[in-house]
């Protein structure tokens, strides 16, 4: 019997895979998990052999609880289950050493199978994710990674300026030229765009 455990905070789609893949004879549901912090608790308490696990939870994301199981070296096999084909995502997960990455809009026949072939050691990635991560090169410099991932921290150009003993007009020039290449509007933008490619 191989044991699953669900780590989704949409509780009516996390009934409803649970209560789908309890009809086959080989997979039991051991437990569910609303949101991050408690996923993990329950990978720690139950170790079950596989985690269906979201990316965006509250508390942890889906990838930052993969990669603390990782570290704590625990047997447990993970699929990622997103709704999200986003290439950063992917590639963070592959990174991190996954065992699936699926989307939610497959069949449950899929989903089991997948399971199974998991348990045989293979790895599972959706078709649509693979072709989609066909890297594009990332257009930002160091200097500006740099810039930007201190701007996704939150930290005003004052601050980067200071941490990168920068003036405040050489970030302004920074912001404005990672603004122009990634063909964006404002700073907001440029995070999520250069996050969602993995370009940061």
């Amino acid at each position: 019997m191989i044991r699953v455990m669900i780590a989704e905070d949409q509780g009516m789609l996390r009934g409803a895979l649970g209560s789908l893949l309890d009809f086959e004879d080989d997979i039991e549901i051991v437990g569910e998990a609303s949101n991050g912090k408690e996923a993990l608790e329950m990978l720690l308490s139950l170790r079950p052999d596989v985690c269906l696990m979201d990316i965006e939870m509250p508390f942890k994301s889906g990838l930052e609880v993969a990669e603390e199981a990782k570290n704590l070296f625990l047997p447990c096999k993970i699929i990622i289950l997103t709704t999200f084909a986003r290439p950063g995502y992917f590639e963070q997960a592959v990174k991190i050493g996954v065992h699936g990455y699926m989307l939610k809009d497959g069949s449950i026949d899929e989903l089991a199978e997948s399971i199974r072939s998991v348990m045989k050691g293979k790895r599972e990635f959706a078709p649509e994710l693979i072709f989609g991560s066909i890297k594009v090169d990332n257009p930002l410099t160091d200097r500006e990674k740099d810039v930007l991932r201190l701007a996704s921290e939150g930290k005003t150009s004052k601050e980067i300026s200071a941490e990168l003993f920068l003036s405040a007009g050489t970030i302004r020039n920074y912001m404005s030229e990672i603004i122009n290449k990634l063909e964006v509007k404002n700073r907001t933008e440029a995070v999520t765009v250069a996050k969602e490619k993995g370009w940061i």
